[in-house]
């Protein structure tokens, strides 16, 4: 039993009798907890943003997101690389917020990239695990969709302040994040509302990229869960 705790410590992990109840049970639906903030940022992020302009709204939501995102992760091996990305977004937002550092912007916004790689990484595991077909699953599979849509829509913002004017129509004099995130799901989706055209080059690549691999996940998705799902019936 103590060989077990000292494992269980080793790898980032307490035994659950040394949880308390409620952290225990966030960790029972983290990826729920998960895809309910990422939904909370798709659909009110864009409305405070314009409610709010002097505070940086969606800033906060993604830090939000980023905060669900670690804690989806709170169960791999070792916790020390997503608690350190974090901890460096943190870092570096407030070096930003008080001195105005240049560069503290672009830091902050890779390490925030880094860190929900890697919990899109740790879902799509969780989704295509094997196993029984249950809501975390789901919910698991959900988030890794949602997460790319998020990576994309500040991969854009980024791409605009490096290489301006890599986007035309609506955000021809400049693409925010509340816009690069907009555009990142109607391309995802395959919408085409066409309001935000991509116009550069590297912009170009990067919205083809993203068509493709939404579209490809989802199959080999819905082909997974169908398998897993046929193996749980005859099992």
């Amino acid at each position: 039993m103590q060989q077990r705790a000292l494992t269980g410590a080793a790898d980032g992990r307490l035994p659950a009798r040394r949880r308390p109840a409620m952290v225990d049970a966030y960790l029972r639906h983290r990826f729920a907890w998960l895809f309910g903030s990422l939904l909370l940022t798709l659909a009110v992020g864009s409305t405070l943003e314009r409610l709010a302009p002097r505070h940086n709204v969606m800033a906060l939501l993604l830090a939000v997101n980023l905060v669900a995102a670690i804690a989806s992760v709170a169960r791999e091996r070792d916790m020390r690389i997503p608690l350190a990305l974090g901890g460096g977004f943190v870092l570096t937002r407030g070096v930003l917020a008080l001195r105005g550092v240049p560069g503290m912007l672009a830091l902050s916004e890779g390490l925030w990239v880094m860190a929900i790689v890697l919990a899109t990484v740790t879902s799509v595991r969780h989704a295509f695990a094997r196993g029984a077909v249950d809501a975390e699953r789901l919910l698991a599979a959900l988030d890794a969709y949602l997460l790319a849509g998020l990576l994309f829509g500040v991969a854009y913002a980024m791409l605009d302040r490096a290489w301006p004017a890599s986007f035309g129509g609506a955000a021809s004099q400049g693409l925010d994040l509340s816009h690069g995130i907009y555009f990142s799901f109607v391309t995802i989706a395959t919408l085409g509302y066409g309001d935000v055209i991509p116009v550069s080059e590297p912009a170009r690549g990067l919205a083809l990229v993203e068509g493709v691999s939404g579209q490809m996940y989802l199959a080999v998705l819905v082909a997974r869960l169908v398998s897993l799902y046929s193996q749980q019936s005859r099992d």
